[in-house]
């Protein structure tokens, strides 16, 4: 987490104010638990309650310094701040009944502000799609010239990806919000099963179904997966724009704000920084991916060899996918589109997009495909290698003009008949965000 990718919300989530805070609220809902369960003195968790702890996190690093332990440090800060009840807390648990609860309530909020931030940036697709639905441009495969599309078709497609993105985000907060209060092997040698369930229900997650001393890596590892995914579809979004934003393209291009400059050098330039960046971003959340998914095979009941990379990548990874999506999102409001260089773009190749109406029209003559394809096809590569125009090639030449006549091959340029669906494509996405 560095303050130039860091959501000021995020940055608070991930606090050592925050997580301390989160490991109380964890030891005193297992306290409440265990005083329902007649294992510690009726009152306890309230009168820990009332003495609203300040705790001061400097001070448990300083303890930790000398002990080499982070929970026995704030468990050593609590006992000097709450006194002689301070002894019940922990009863039975492990460090990891702790540190994995606690984690777990971390990932759900933050995942819940990444659904949020997911849902505001397929929205602003679905209003710029909806805005252009009947925009036409160029469809490109390969990077060339395909078939018609519009440009809210294009957008349409981004828009529900995101929405995939949403649902992605909500299994994964499904996937890790559990917890384990199970002691040291997940036996429950000192504790109970309902003990576990009652903490576990009063901090809005689930039992771990079978844990070990930790709550197995798999669920963690779905979780950094999906915000790589989440990431990539917001990638595949920059790509796009930069595509665009080409001067030989010139299709769409990020808002240039008043005063703002792009080269140092070159006082002409307005480059696509964002999407640069957010290309950027998406490669640092694959990374996070790998090691959570190397994380998964710990040895036995567990060693310790995750706990270094989730420090890390929890924070980092949650932080830089919300930090693409108010950018990507931002992106997306300010595109400033070109319908006329679109269709300057679409009318470059002088209709040879419609070969595969001309394909489909002769084949309907009863022509062999392939035969039709090779009348198609040399017709369009003469217009494409000398410059010649495609429509004045097939009526010039007799093979196709005898099989179709004048009317039938004018009425396959028809571009309002290509592209007859392109608002209810778009439509599809109207309810998803």
């Amino acid at each position: 987490m560095i303050p130039r990718y860091t959501p000021k919300d995020m940055a608070a989530l991930w606090s050592d104010t925050t997580r301390f805070a989160t490991w109380l609220d964890v030891e005193l809902a297992a306290c409440e638990a265990m005083e329902r369960a007649g294992l510690v003195p009726e009152g306890t968790a309230a009168r820990l309650r009332a003495k609203q702890l300040a705790l001061d996190p400097a001070r448990i690093d300083e303890i930790e310094r000398t002990v080499k332990h982070d929970v026995i440090a704030f468990l050593t800060h609590v006992e000097e701040l709450a006194g002689p009840d301070a002894r019940w807390l922990h009863r039975g648990m492990t460090s990891s009944d702790l540190l994995d609860t606690s984690l777990a309530l971390l990932l759900t909020r933050a995942a819940d502000a990444l659904i949020a931030r997911q849902a505001a940036y397929a929205a602003s697709l679905v209003t710029r799609a909806q805005e252009h639905a009947t925009t036409p441009m160029i469809g490109r495969s390969h990077g060339i010239h395909a078939e018609p599309i519009t440009f809210g078709v294009a957008l349409a497609g981004h828009a529900a990806e995101a929405a995939r993105g949403i649902e992605r985000l909500r299994a994964a907060r499904a996937e890790i919000a559990v917890g384990k209060i199970a002691g040291a092997v997940g036996t429950y040698a000192h504790l109970s099963p309902e003990i576990e369930r009652d903490a576990l229900s009063g901090l809005g997650l689930l039992p771990e179904t079978v844990s070990t001393q930790i709550v197995p890596r798999d669920r963690h590892a779905a979780f950094f997966v999906a915000l790589a995914l989440v990431g990539a579809g917001v990638e595949r979004l920059a790509t796009n724009v930069r595509h665009w934003q080409r001067n030989e393209v010139g299709e769409a291009e990020e808002a240039f704000t008043a005063g703002q400059k792009g080269s140092s050098a070159m006082p002409h330039k307005r480059n696509p920084i964002l999407s640069e960046n957010l290309t950027g971003l998406a490669r640092m959340l694959r990374g996070y991916a790998l090691p959570a998914l190397e994380d998964v095979a710990l040895w036995h009941e567990r060693d310790i060899s995750h706990s270094s990379v989730e420090r890390m990548i929890a924070p980092d990874a949650t932080t830089t996918l919300a930090c693409m999506q108010d950018r990507a999102k931002a992106l997306v409001d300010g595109l400033v589109v070109y319908p006329e260089r679109l269709r300057q773009n679409l009318d470059r190749t002088g209709g040879l997009f419609f070969s595969e109406a001309l394909l489909l029209a002769l084949v309907e003559t009863g022509l062999p495909r392939q035969e039709a394809y090779v009348l198609v096809q040399r017709n369009a590569m003469k217009a494409l290698t000398l410059g010649q125009d495609f429509r004045a090639n097939l009526l010039a030449d007799p093979d196709v003009s005898g099989r179709l006549g004048r009317e039938r091959i004018e009425r396959a340029f028809d571009l309002s008949h290509a592209l007859r669906y392109a608002s209810e494509i778009v439509a599809r996405v109207s309810g998803s965000a």
